[in-house]
């Protein structure tokens, strides 16, 4: 079985490089599991070709998610490291192969922008929703992007590495105004940083 699911995505494969050359920045295969990476400008037209050509058939978008890559970047490549930071990452089943696919990009800036896919897959409507919320990230093109997990009121992306433990603002009752207001956190902020436990006394 694990042959034929690497036949099938060895396809997949194949076709997408032929569709978009460098279009695709990087393929790497394990665990009879595909990922293609591509470059932001051909995202959409990618997922596109993915969900309707009829040797991928990826018919269904199961996740999306957002990926800050702030710390692990710089230690995978060093302090110099300045690529992308953020990364969308999609994963497609198709039914009709049994197969799935992961779909990934690499979106760069204070607000990283890329394309929606809710045209092409509609589950992706709350997905995107749920990135931009978390991470910030702009999905150019949905209809109605709001956040989704967050208060209104909220301030900056919790799922970033750099988003401050104790937050930004924090929210209460006013029984004089008579709704909820939002103030700057009145706890001093703290940084978490590594520290080794040494197991001194504990019999060897």
């Amino acid at each position: 079985m694990g042959n034929v699911v690497s036949d099938q995505l060895k396809t997949v494969v194949a076709r997408a490089k032929e569709k978009f050359g460098e279009g695709i920045t990087n393929t790497t295969e394990a665990l009879d599991e595909l990922t293609l990476e591509v470059n932001p400008a051909q995202l959409a037209p990618l997922c596109q070709f993915l969900r309707d050509d009829a040797d991928c058939h990826f018919e269904m978008l199961m996740d999306l998610c957002g990926v800050d890559y702030l710390d692990y970047r710089k230690e995978a490549a060093g302090p110099k490291y300045t690529g992308p930071r953020f990364a969308v990452v999609y994963h497609l089943l198709s039914i009709k192969h049994n197969t799935r696919v992961r779909v990934r990009t690499f979106v760069e800036g204070d607000v990283p922008i890329v394309d929606s896919v809710i045209n092409i897959w509609n589950a992706a409507n709350w997905y995107e929703r749920e990135a931009f919320d978390l991470f910030g990230i702009v999905f150019d093109g949905h209809p109605d992007l709001r956040r989704l997990l967050t208060d209104y009121g909220f301030v900056g992306h919790p799922f970033r590495k750099d988003f401050p433990i104790s937050g930004n603002v924090e929210m209460r009752y006013d029984e004089r105004k008579r709704r909820v207001v939002y103030e700057p956190v009145s706890i001093e902020p703290r940084s978490l940083s590594k520290r080794v436990i040494r197991e001194e006394g504990f019999g060897g």
